[in-house]
């Protein structure tokens, strides 16, 4: 019988290890709609304290940080890396360096002007989805990562195809394509997508 909380047909989560899941924070929890509803309330938090204070965005341990904070009212393991497979992401030995390497490759952007803002933001956010480093929240996590650093940067967050793309399916697919086409090296469609 589907677990209504973590068993969906809607495939906008990363499946959770049943270790995963005991992490589950609030015991009043038992739907979808209330997992999502306690995760959206948790990041509105985050935003707030990301927002309170000038913050180095391209820095490990602010993103590992800000990922807790996002979620860690909800799941105990917010902010630790995954040390589990998953059908998406980098195998889970290589994220401490991937990220790393991310971070990099993003001040080098910036410190050379290398990309015009809002496209240095947007690849950072996609090589952060790309490498999947958390648990689970990862998209949510590098849409927000996005959006610090374009404001970072002197530019408006970016409206993502101004919906909740938990629960929104053809903006979800879109986003989805957009991603797939960044992974085989052409960032165009996900620039688009982020200002659509």
């Amino acid at each position: 019988m589907p677990d209504p909380l973590f068993d969906s047909d809607d495939n906008a989560n990363t499946p959770l290890t049943p270790e995963e899941r005991e992490g589950l924070i609030p015991s009043y929890i038992t739907l979808r709609h209330e997992l999502n509803e306690a995760e959206q309330i948790n990041i509105g938090k985050a935003l707030r304290w990301a927002d309170s204070r000038r913050r180095d965005i391209l820095d490990r341990n602010f993103l590992s940080e800000l990922h807790q904070r996002m979620f860690g009212d909800v799941w105990c393991w917010a902010g630790q890396y995954r040390t589990t497979p998953r059908n998406t992401g980098v195998e889970a030995y290589r994220i401490v360096t991937e990220v790393q390497l991310a971070i990099d490759d993003a001040r080098f952007w910036v410190d050379h002007a290398t990309y015009p803002p809002d496209e240095i933001a947007v690849r950072f956010s996609h090589r952060l989805v790309y490498v999947h480093p958390f648990p689970n929240g990862n998209g949510r996590f590098s849409r927000l990562v996005g959006d610090l650093l374009a404001r970072q940067l002197g530019q408006p967050p970016f409206t993502w195809g101004r919906a909740n793309l938990v629960n929104a399916g053809e903006t979800r697919a879109r986003y989805v394509e957009a991603l797939q086409a960044a992974d085989n090296h052409d960032i165009g469609p996900l620039l688009l997508f982020a200002r659509s």
